[in-house]
């Protein structure tokens, strides 16, 4: 697993969710950056559970139909695998030890750290800096994964016919893509907290950083699912029948007042109770800004509303806002989409950063 490691080269950033392959390739000249292929492919139901991959071959050629959908020319990628797959420990090492030492003493000290044998464990790890309490030592990051969460991920994607050059981890692909955000849109903010409610398909996940960092992540059953399930309920859909009315409308004139309002407000209640919670938790009691994203996020309103229901300024999640489009992106379909892009871009960055 190679989460750490600078490439140069550009990579097409993967997201694999329960619903969607979410695809992004991205360039950057000067300082600025540029979406050159993107594209959003479905995935069949049941083929990622909890974020576990259970049906390579399916997950594989819903991948391989975003590559084509896209229109990239890229064969390379980079994919992530799910927090809670991850573990993540700082360790403090000498600094006086090269890049090459500090692996070898690593790898000699990583079973203490880690609750598996290495033999069946990816593992990567990035220099911090100086450690706050000993200036002779260094705060090292240590990320490993049991191989297999990483494996089955590469295979998959190799079905789908890229090669994978980076494995990162969700938790620090969002990081990426929220310190894009928070710099190119609420003004620079390195020493505020920053909240991100990503509301998916069945899962919320509440993250806050500071200095744009997580230090909590929180995840809550509830997603958009609830929503096309109500559709499907009210209107003697089918389940596909009613997602498919979700994004493309259609729906009787009841459907705002009657189904999208409360679940608007289902979305309110359920960030309200996760940022309690996220109070109750430790010594830090007000969030600066919050960003929305998931597929939900890009209800019309969502964000004005969330605003005014927790008192917390809010955006809605745009990691394109500053960013240029190649002439085959749709700026409008890119623009709905962009909430549930967040991972996916914070991979391709990867490439290019």
């Amino acid at each position: 697993m190679l989460p750490f490691k600078k490439k140069s080269n550009p990579l097409i950033g993967i997201d694999i969710s329960a619903t969607a392959i979410k695809l992004l390739e991205l360039s950057k000249s000067g300082g600025t950056y540029r979406v050159e292929s993107y594209a959003v492919e479905p995935v069949p139901a049941n083929c990622v559970v909890d974020k576990n991959i259970t049906d390579m071959d399916q997950v594989g050629e819903a991948i391989g139909r975003a590559v084509k959908k896209s229109g990239t020319k890229l064969k390379t990628a980079a994919v992530a695998v799910a927090g809670a797959t991850v573990i993540t420990k700082v360790i403090q090492m000498s600094a006086d030890l090269s890049e090459a030492d500090l692996e070898n003493q690593i790898e000699v000290e990583a079973d203490q750290y880690i609750p598996f044998p290495l033999e069946e464990v990816a593992m990567d790890f990035e220099v911090i800096g100086p450690s706050a309490d000993n200036p002779d030592r260094v705060d090292v990051l240590l990320a490993a994964s049991r191989s297999e969460n990483v494996d089955l991920r590469v295979a998959t994607l190799e079905l789908g016919g890229l090669d994978v050059k980076v494995v990162d981890v969700e938790a620090f692909s969002l990081e990426n893509t929220v310190a894009m955000i928070v710099r190119d849109q609420l003004g620079g903010g390195e020493d505020k907290i920053i909240a991100v409610a990503d509301i998916g398909s069945s899962v919320t996940t509440f993250s806050v950083l500071e200095d744009l960092k997580i230090i909590y992540a929180r995840e809550q059953q509830f997603g958009g699912a609830q929503l096309t399930e109500e559709i499907q309920r009210r209107y003697g859909l089918s389940y596909e029948e009613a997602a498919l009315a979700k994004r493309q409308g259609g729906l009787p004139d009841n459907y705002g007042p009657e189904v999208l309002e409360p679940f608007k407000d289902s979305m309110a209640q359920q960030i309200s109770r996760a940022q309690q919670f996220f109070y109750s938790s430790g010594s830090i009691t007000n969030i600066d800004h919050l960003i929305l994203a998931g597929g939900c996020a890009s209800i019309e309103g969502i964000g004005e509303l969330i605003e005014s229901k927790i008192g917390i300024p809010t955006i809605v999640a745009n990691p394109f806002a500053n960013m240029s489009l190649a002439s085959k992106v749709p700026a409008l379909v890119l623009a709905n989409d962009a909430p549930s892009l967040m991972i996916s871009c914070g991979l391709a960055l990867r490439g290019i950063d």
